[in-house]
């Protein structure tokens, strides 16, 4: 009864070893559940609901952190109580989560093949819920000088400037790159703009004495290189071609 009374009150009216802020300094945050990890992001609830519930609110609503870590904005801030800062520092906290994952490119990582790519890119581009397309610039050795996301959003509207794809790989001395995209439907199969774009970054780098290694498409079970599967050299032939030979769309 007084618990409930607690709550009812707000979080600062809890006796201080039941705080999620003040335990979790006392005893560590893995003695922290989900809900309240969430509760001291988000700092206090709204009218009725105190920070706590509005993190089992939540996790209720997604299904889960990761679910969570991986919504759009938009749907965070359609969760009654949630509103522009609190959404900030939920989308903050799992960004950082994220990158803490990510190998650190100033340890210059080698590049061999087609698995050790595939290896750094999924945690960089499976589960998001838009489409982003990065360049991995490497050197001659393939050792990895700069990862840059190059453009974001719908699947029909990525559509990454290839002056800009260049222009980076001058500034960066880069010598190969490795294409890089998502498709949020899950299927990794290349659309025909995805051939077309990789077609044209073909015929823009070589005359630049540049060349690119892979274009690597990361769906939520299933993965597509074009390396690997043979099409990279099949549009390397067609890019010579004066009329590039039309191909069958095929479905993301």
């Amino acid at each position: 009864m007084n618990k409930i009374k607690n709550q009812l009150k707000g979080i600062v009216s809890w006796p201080l070893d039941e705080r999620p802020r003040e335990r979790l300094l006392s005893r560590g945050p893995h003695s922290l559940t989900d809900a309240e990890l969430v509760a001291i992001l988000v700092r206090v609830g709204f009218h009725g609901t105190n920070a706590v519930e509005l993190g089992r609110l939540l996790l209720k609503q997604f299904g889960s952190l990761r679910a969570m870590a991986q919504a759009p904005l938009a749907a965070l801030l359609d969760v009654k109580g949630l509103k522009g800062a609190k959404v900030a520092q939920l989308a903050a906290a799992m960004e950082i989560a994220r990158r803490v994952s990510i190998p650190d490119k100033r340890e210059r990582l080698l590049i061999k093949g087609t698995a050790k790519a595939i290896e750094y890119l999924m945690e960089r581009l499976r589960g998001l819920p838009d489409e982003h397309f990065r360049i991995l610039y490497l050197n001659r050795r393939n050792c990895l000088l700069d990862d840059v996301l190059i453009t974001q959003g719908t699947v029909d509207g990525v559509r990454p400037h290839l002056r800009n794809i260049v222009s980076h790989a001058f500034r960066t001395n880069a010598c190969n790159i490795i294409a890089a995209h998502n498709h949020p439907s899950g299927l990794a199969d290349p659309s025909e703009s995805d051939i077309i774009l990789t077609r044209d970054l073909i015929s823009a780098l070589r005359p630049l004495g540049m060349k690119i290694l892979d274009h690597i498409v990361i769906g939520e079970e299933t993965i597509y290189s074009f390396a690997d599967s043979g099409l990279l050299d099949e549009l390397e032939l067609e890019s010579f071609a004066p009329y590039p030979t039309k191909r069958k769309r095929s479905k993301e």
